[in-house]
């Protein structure tokens, strides 16, 4: 799979993924890069204009992971609001990286840590905050 697909960001998630990423040691250096560069190709749009069926930050979605065989549902969230539910994926992880932007029917093939490559495909958004008509989660 050559061809990334499109993303779309929130304006809001844009500039807070990168005051994350500004914070952060730059000891996995190579992990953030990849996430920056999938960072400035997304089409980004104000909260109030994004499209529904787009993964957002604290979206929960249902996505299905090749490599296992799986459809999980997760939501993407920060790492500060990560929990031991097992129900949140974060934006640091590589599956929560691949995930942002996506929408419905997109895949995408993302390097893991430890060697190969993690291919998702979203299946649904089943909640999204700007759906919702949260524009400031």
């Amino acid at each position: 799979m050559n061809k990334k697909p499109d993303l779309t960001i929130s304006t809001l998630d844009l500039d807070r993924i990168y005051d994350l990423i500004e914070s952060l040691p730059h000891n996995n250096a190579a992990d953030l890069e990849l996430l920056e560069e999938e960072l400035n190709r997304a089409n980004a749009l104000p909260p109030e204009q994004m499209p529904p069926n787009v993964v957002t930050m604290n979206s929960t979605v249902k996505f299905y992971v090749a490599s296992t065989d799986k459809e999980l549902e997760l939501t993407l969230v920060y790492p500060k609001d990560m929990d031991t539910s097992g129900k949140k994926i974060s934006i640091l992880a590589p599956a929560g990286s691949a995930l942002i932007g996506l929408s419905v029917g997109d895949e995408i093939e993302w390097p893991k840590p430890t060697g190969g490559s993690l291919k998702v495909k979203i299946t649904e958004v089943l909640y999204q905050p700007e759906r919702a008509g949260d524009f400031r989660s």
